[in-house]
C-alpha cells in the first residue's frame, strides 16, 4: 500500500467546527466486516452491539490547556507558545513549538498574562519551530502549574477555525479523562455522556482503561508515498495490570473487546505478548500501524472520520479492509457526516 491510496475528496465543509449539541447524538456508521455491510444510526446506538462480558477499551488521558499567548521583549511581539511536554520539573524546562519561530532566538525571553507574571527564556532551538524554554516564576511547583492552567487555552486543532470558547474547554475532553498528559483529546471517546456509560454499565460491559499521552504527531501527514517509511512521534503509554486482566478474561471467554478511538488501539498493540494477551506496560511508543496488519487484541473498534493520507486512516483500512473502508467513507461523503476531532463516529464490528 503506498501514500497515494489514502486520498479521496473531503469538503471542507464537512470539518466539524464544533461538537453535536449531545455527545451521545452524533451520527454513528456502523461497518459490519464479515458481511461487507453499512449502516446509519446515531451514537447512543453504539450500546446495541455490546452485550454483557464485552469489554470496551477507554483511553483516560487528559487535555492540558496547552496554547499559550505571549510576548516577546522589547518588541512586545504576539507569540504563541504550544507546550508539548515537561522535560524537568524541578528546572521548569518545556519542549514546546513557537509560532512565529524565525523570530526566537536562543536567549530570547518570552512574557505573559496581563501583569507579566510568567516569564520564559529560550535556551535551545529543537526543530524549525521547537524551543526548549526555561519558565521563572516566584512560587513553588504548584502554583507554577496553577498559573500555567490559568494563562493556557484549550488546544483545539488548528483546523478549527475560529477562537476558542468556554465550552470546548469541557467538551475537547472525555468525560473519563483522569491523566493529565495529552495535547490532543483521544477523540473517539468525545462521544460517551454520563448516561451512556451507565447503561452500557447496566448491560454488563467492561470497561479497560489504558493512558495514552496523545502529542502533536498525532496531527502529522505522511510525507512518504512507501509508508514504511514513515516515523511516527513517540507518546507515552501506561497500562496496568488491572486493565490486563479485564482484557484477558474477556478474551478467554471470547467476548468482545472493542477499542475506542484509534489510541487505545495502538496502546493495546504496543504490549502484546507472544500468545496475543496484553502485557502491562510502562514507557513510550511510536507504533504505526498500516496494511496489512495482524490485529492481536480488539475485534472491533470505535473510530472518528479521519483526514486524507493520516495514519489514522491507515489504521483503519488494516482493520476494516481497504475497500469495504474507501466505500464507507465515500457515503460518508454523499452522506454528508461529520470529519475529525468534533466530527461523527464509526464502530467497525
Amino acid at each position: 500500500m503506498k501514500l497515494s491510496n489514502f486520498n479521496f475528496n473531503l469538503p471542507d465543509e464537512l470539518l466539524a467546527e464544533f461538537p453535536a449539541e449531545n455527545r451521545d447524538e452524533a451520527r454513528l456508521m456502523v461497518i459490519n466486516r464479515k458481511e461487507g455491510t453499512i449502516e446509519h444510526k446515531l451514537f447512543k446506538d453504539v450500546i446495541d452491539y455490546f452485550d454483557e462480558g464485552d469489554v470496551m477499551v477507554l483511553n483516560n488521558t487528559k487535555v492540558f490547556p496547552a496554547r499559550l499567548y505571549g510576548n516577546k521583549e522589547k518588541t512586545g511581539a504576539r507569540i504563541e507558545v504550544f507546550l508539548l511536554r515537561e522535560l524537568n520539573a524541578e528546572q521548569r524546562l518545556w519542549d514546546v513549538l513557537v509560532d512565529p519561530a524565525r523570530k526566537i532566538r536562543i536567549g530570547n525571553k518570552l512574557y505573559f498574562g496581563d501583569d507579566d507574571s510568567l516569564v520564559a527564556e529560550v535556551i535551545d532551538n529543537t526543530t524549525s519551530r521547537g524551543r526548549t524554554l526555561r519558565f521563572l516564576y516566584d512560587g513553588s511547583y504548584e502554583e507554577f502549574r496553577l498559573k500555567l492552567r490559568e494563562l493556557g487555552e484549550t488546544p483545539i486543532p488548528k483546523y478549527i477555525n475560529r477562537e476558542v470558547t468556554p465550552e470546548d474547554e469541557e467538551r475537547y475532553q472525555t468525560i473519563y479523562a483522569t491523566e493529565e498528559g495529552a495535547v490532543a483529546a483521544p477523540t473517539a471517546g468525545l462521544h460517551f455522556s454520563k448516561h451512556l456509560l451507565k447503561r452500557l454499565e447496566i448491560k454488563g460491559v467492561d470497561f479497560a482503561k489504558v493512558t495514552l499521552h496523545i502529542g502533536l504527531g498525532t496531527f502529522n501527514p505522511v510525507e512518504v508515498e512507501d509508508l514504511s517509511k514513515h516515523k511516527m512521534d513517540s507518546e507515552e503509554l501506561i497500562i496496568n495490570q488491572e486493565a490486563c486482566d479485564v482484557v484477558n478474561n474477556a478474551k478467554e471467554k471470547k467476548r468482545r473487546i472493542c477499542a475506542v478511538g484509534t489510541t487505545s488501539m495502538r496502546a493495546l498493540e504496543s504490549s502484546v505478548s507472544s500468545n496475543h494477551t496484553l502485557n502491562p506496560f510502562e514507557g513510550w511508543t511510536n507504533k504505526f500501524i498500516f496494511p496489512p496488519y495482524d490485529f492481536s487484541i480488539a475485534d472491533c473498534m470505535i473510530t472518528n472520520f479521519h483526514m486524507p493520507k493520516s495514519t489514522l486512516l491507515m489504521m483503519i483500512s488494516a482493520f476494516c479492509g481497504h475497500d469495504l473502508m474507501m466505500k464507507a467513507y465515500d457515503e460518508a461523503v454523499k452522506e454528508g457526516y461529520k470529519f475529525y476531532s468534533y466530527g461523527d463516529a464509526m464502530l467497525i464490528i
